[in-house]
C-alpha cells in the first residue's frame, strides 16, 4: 500500500543538528542510515542518505560538477524521535520518522516537494496536478503490435511508469537516454542521482522512485556484440550502488529560469560552442573520391546556401567512407590521393568550410574502458582504457587539420564512460590545441556533459511526419533535463514512403532553430539542400528508399536556402543565448513553462517553443498543412513574417504555404541581425540591425567574442545592454557586463529598426552610453 505523503508540522527550530543523535534510528531500505542534507543554493537543497559503515560523504557520480561545493551538512542526524525542522536558504525543512519524511517549502509557503523513504527503499513524492517534464531524451517504446505513427506523442511524463532503461531506439523518438532529473511545473524540480531508479507517474498525486533491481549481468561490462542486451550499458556501475545509499537534490522552480541556473551549478556550467558549431553542418555517408567531396562544398558556395561545416561517416556505416572499415584512424586510400587526408582538408579549409569525422571507439578488447583525465593526474596509469593515450591516437588527424569529431556508436559503455567520453574529446582537443575551442557530437548524453562541451542528436529515427512531430517534445525534455545543445537528423535518418522534399523542408525549418544544424540520413544526397530538385536520388542506401517521384521538386531548395540565411542572420541573437546557457544554465531551445511559468496552458504545450526568451517557434509536422494552430502566452505578439500584431492568452490559427513556418516575436523585444554570412566567420562591412518589436518596454544583452578562443573561460568578452523604453521611444545601449567580468569594448555599427512602423536609425556604438530617440 502506499504511504500518504503529509505535512509535518513544526515544533521547533533547531540550530544544528549534527550525527550521532539520540533518538529513533533512521532506517531507509532495511538499512540504519545517515541523514545528510546541504544548501547547494538559495533554492535547492542536496539530500543524502548513506547506509552505516559508508565511508564517503556522497556517492561519486561524474554528473555532478567537481567544482560543486555543498558545504557542511546543516542537518546531519543517524537518529531523531519528534518532528524538527530548520531553515536553509530560501526553504524550510521539515522532517519526522518512521517512514522518514522530508518536506520543504519555500518563503511564501508553499510546499516545493515531500518526499517518504518506505521500508523497501522506494521513494514517494509530491507531483500535484500540473505536467511533469524533463527525465532525458527520448520517449516509450511503442506498444507490441501498435503503430506508433498513430500514437499520440508523450511530453507531460505523467501517466506511465518509465523502466529508464537507456537503449537505442529507431520510430519517432530516437535514443533513450533516461535521466531521473524531473521538472515539475507545479513549481519543483527532482534529480535522483544515485541509486539509479524507475520512475512511477501512474497516481496522478504521487511518484515513486525505485530502485532498480541489480541482476548479475549488471557487473559485466557489455561490448560491441553484446550491445542489443540491456544489461549494464548507460547505467552506473554498480559498485555505486548500495542498499539504502541515496543522493538526491530537491529544487525549487517556481522561477523555472532559476532552476535551470541552479542545475547548471550542481552539473557544470556549459562552455561555449565555437562560433562555427552554430552553423549549418552538411552530413555525407557514401563518398567516392575528393573530387566528389569538393563538388559538393563548391555547390554550396556556388549557390551562395550558407555552410560551416562537412561531417564525413566512416566505412562500416557506408559501403565506402572517409576511413578503412570503422574503428579506424586511417583515410581510406580510394577516397583520399595517396591515403593522405591533410592536402584535402587544406582545400577545404580554403573554402571556409570545418572538417568532422566520424569515429567509432575500440571494442573492449583494446579499450577496456574509459577512466582518467587530459592531462593525466598524479596517480593516474597510462593503461588501456586510459583516455589519454586513447585520444593521442586522434592527433595525427588533428594536426593534419581535422577540425573536430562526431563519436558514435559506443552505446556498450555504462554511463560513467558515456560521460568520460565526452570529456576525452574536450580535454584532448585543448590538450592538442589550447587555443581552439573543442566540439563534438555524440550519440548519448546525461547531465554533466554540458561542461565537456556536450552536443547531443536524437539517433536513427524514420523519417516520418510522427517523428518530426516528437522531436519538438524530445528536444524540449532534454533542454530541462540533460543541456543546452541538441538537434536531430534533419530529414530523419531511416526513409520511408514519407520521405520527400516537403517533409524535409519542413523538418529543415524547425532544425534551423534547434542547437545542432545538421542535415543527415540514408540515401544522403537527398538530404542536401538541393537534394529533391535532382532527377536521381543515388546512391540509395535505404531498404525502403523515398519514393522516385517525390524528386524534381523545384519548391525545396529556395526554401531550405531561406531558412539556412535566416539561421546566419540571427548569428548574434543565438550566439547571445550560447552565453546565457553558459551564464545562466538556460538551454537554446526553451519549453514555453521555462519563461511562463503560471501559464497552465503553455506548460502543457511540447509541439512549439521558444528560441531563447524573444522567438516563439511552431514548427509544421502535418503533410499537406494550409494551417497551423498555436498558442500565444500573454503580452503582445509580432508575426514574423508580417509584421502583424497579436494579442496573446490566447490560442490562433497561421496560414500556412511550404514556405511559412510559424514565427512570432514578443513585444518589447530587441532581436539583432546580420547580413547574410556564407559562414560565421566570413566578415561583413554592413551594420547589425537591432530589431526593436515596439509596443512593450524591453531589454536585451548582446554578448560577442572571437567566437573560437579561451578568453571568456577569463571572464572577458563584449556585453552590450540594449534597453528599449516604449513610453519614451528611445532605445539606449550602453556597456553590460556581468559584475566580476571584463568587457573587451568594441566599435561597433548599428542600424535600429522599429517594427511595425518601419522608422530607422543609424549610430556608432563605441562602448559609451548612448540614447537614441525616436518619433
Amino acid at each position: 500500500m502506499r504511504l500518504l505523503l503529509r505535512y509535518v508540522l513544526p515544533l521547533g527550530i533547531i540550530a544544528a543538528l549534527a550525527a550521532p543523535a539520540t533518538g529513533q534510528p533512521i532506517r531507509v531500505n532495511g538499512q540504519q542510515a545517515r541523514l545528510a542534507i546541504r544548501q547547494v543554493t538559495p533554492r535547492a537543497l542536496r539530500i543524502t542518505l548513506t547506509p552505516r559503515g559508508y565511508k564517503n560523504d556522497f556517492p561519486y557520480s561524474p554528473a555532478i560538477s567537481a567544482g560543486l561545493s555543498s558545504g557542511p551538512a546543516l542537518i546531519d542526524l543517524r537518529a531523531f524521535s519528534s518532528p524538527i525542522q530548520k531553515k536553509m536558504g530560501s526553504l524550510l525543512v521539515k522532517l519526522s520518522n518512521d517512514p522518514l519524511t522530508i518536506t520543504i517549502t519555500n518563503a511564501q509557503g508553499r510546499q516545493v516537494q515531500s518526499l517518504v523513504f518506505d521500508s523497501a527503499g522506494v521513494v514517494h513524492f509530491a507531483t500535484g496536478d500540473r505536467p511533469i517534464l524533463g527525465m532525458g531524451e527520448g520517449g516509450p517504446q511503442p506498444p507490441r503490435g501498435a503503430d506508433w505513427h498513430t500514437l499520440p506523442v508523450q511530453y507531460d511524463r505523467r501517466g506511465a511508469i518509465d523502466s529508464m532503461q537507456p537503449r537505442w531506439q529507431g520510430n519517432a523518438y530516437g535514443s533513450r537516454n533516461p535521466v531521473a532529473m524531473l521538472a515539475g511545473t507545479g513549481g519543483w524540480g527532482l534529480f535522483a542521482v544515485t541509486p539509479w531508479m524507475l520512475v512511477d507517474l501512474r497516481d496522478r498525486q504521487e511518484g515513486l522512485l525505485i530502485p532498480r533491481k541489480l541482476a548479475a549481468a549488471d557487473s559485466i561490462p557489455q561490448n560491441e556484440k553484446d550491445q542489443d542486451l540491456q544489461t549494464s550499458k548507460g547505467l552506473p556501475p554498480v559498485e555505486n550502488s548500495a542498499p539504502g545509499l541515496y543522493d538526491l537534490f530537491v529544487f525549487d522552480a517556481g522561477e523555472p529560469a532559476l532552476l535551470m541556473k541552479d542545475f547548471a551549478t550542481i552539473t557544470g556550467p556549459a562552455v561555449l560552442p565555437p562560433k562555427w558549431a552554430l552553423g549549418y553542418m552538411q552530413s555525407h555517408r557514401t563518398l567516392r573520391d575528393e573530387e566528389q567531396m569538393k563538388g559538393v562544398v563548391d555547390t554550396f558556395r556556388s549557390k551562395k546556401i550558407p555552410l560551416d561545416a562537412v561531417i564525413y561517416l566512416g566505412t562500416g556505416f557506408a559501403p565506402q567512407g572517409w576511413n578503412t572499415p570503422q574503428p579506424s584512424f586511417r583515410p581510406h586510400p580510394a577516397v583520399f590521393k595517396n591515403g593522405d587526408i591533410g592536402p584535402f582538408i587544406t582545400e577545404m579549409h580554403n573554402r571556409n568550410v570545418k572538417v568532422v569525422l566520424h569515429m567509432v571507439p575500440w571494442d573492449r578488447d583494446s579499450l577496456p574502458t574509459l577512466e582518467g583525465s587530459i592531462p593525466a593526474q598524479r596517480g593516474e596509469a597510462l593503461r588501456p582504457g586510459h583516455i589519454q593515450p586513447y585520444w593521442q591516437q586522434h592527433e595525427t588527424l588533428v594536426k593534419k587539420g581535422v577540425d573536430a569529431f562526431w563519436p558514435d556508436e559506443g552505446d556498450w559503455f555504462n554511463l560513467h564512460e558515456r560521460i568520460k567520453r565526452h570529456q576525452l574529446y574536450y580535454q584532448g582537443s585543448l590538450f592538442t590545441e589550447p587555443q581552439k575551442r573543442p566540439w563534438s557530437l555524440q550519440r548519448n548524453g546525461y547531465p554533466g556533459i554540458a561542461q565537456w562541451g556536450g552536443w547531443v542528436w536524437s539517433g536513427d529515427t524514420e523519417s516520418s511526419w510522427k517523428t518530426l512531430e516528437a522531436q519538438i517534445a524530445v528536444g524540449l525534455n532534454y533542454s530541462l533535463s540533460i543541456g543546452p545543445y541538441w538537434g536531430s537528423d534533419i530529414g530523419g535518418f531511416y526513409s520511408s514512403n514519407e520521405t520527400t522534399g516537403e517533409l524535409y523542408a519542413r523538418w529543415f525549418q524547425f532544425g534551423s532553430f534547434c542547437g545542432s544544424f545538421r542535415s543527415h540520413g540514408r540515401t544522403w544526397r537527398t538530404r542536401l539542400p538541393w537534394g529533391w530538385g535532382q532527377s536521381s536520388m543515388d546512391p540509395i542506401e535505404d531498404r525502403r528508399p523515398p519514393p522516385a517521384d517525390a524528386l524534381n521538386d523545384a519548391r525545396i531548395e529556395p526554401i531550405v536556402k531561406q531558412y539556412d540565411e535566416l539561421r546566419y542572420r540571427l548569428l548574434p541573437y543565438t550566439y547571445t543565448l550560447a552565453w546565457e546557457a553558459r551564464s545562466g544554465g538556460l538551454p537554446l531551445m526553451r519549453a514555453l513553462w521555462l519563461q511562463y511559468p503560471h501559464d497552465t496552458v503553455a506548460a502543457a504545450i511540447g509541439s512549439q517553443y521558444l528560441w531563447g526568451r524573444d522567438l516563439l517557434i511552431a514548427p509544421v509536422f502535418e503533410k499537406g498543412a494550409t494551417a497551423r494552430k498555436l498558442y500565444l502566452p500573454a503580452g503582445d505578439w509580432y508575426d514574423w513574417w508580417t509584421e502583424e500584431k497579436l494579442p496573446g492568452a490566447q490560442f490562433i490559427s497561421k496560414a500556412v504555404d511550404l514556405s511559412v513556418m510559424p514565427i512570432y516575436v514578443r513585444a518589447g523585444a530587441v532581436i539583432p541581425l546580420d547580413t547574410v554570412r556564407q559562414y560565421a566567420a566570413e566578415p561583413v562591412s554592413t551594420p547589425t540591425t537591432l530589431q526593436v518589436y515596439t509596443g512593450a518596454n524591453g531589454s536585451f544583452t548582446l554578448y560577442d567574442d572571437d567566437g573560437q578562443g579561451q578568453d571568456y573561460l577569463q571572464r572577458k568578452g563584449n556585453w552590450i545592454h540594449l534597453q528599449w523604453n516604449d513610453r519614451e521611444k528611445t532605445l539606449t545601449l550602453k556597456p553590460g557586463a556581468p559584475p566580476g567580468f571584463t568587457d573587451v569594448p568594441v566599435k561597433r555599427n548599428f542600424r535600429i529598426r522599429l517594427a511595425p512602423s518601419g522608422e530607422m536609425k543609424e549610430c556608432r556604438y563605441d562602448g559609451r552610453p548612448l540614447t537614441l530617440h525616436f518619433k
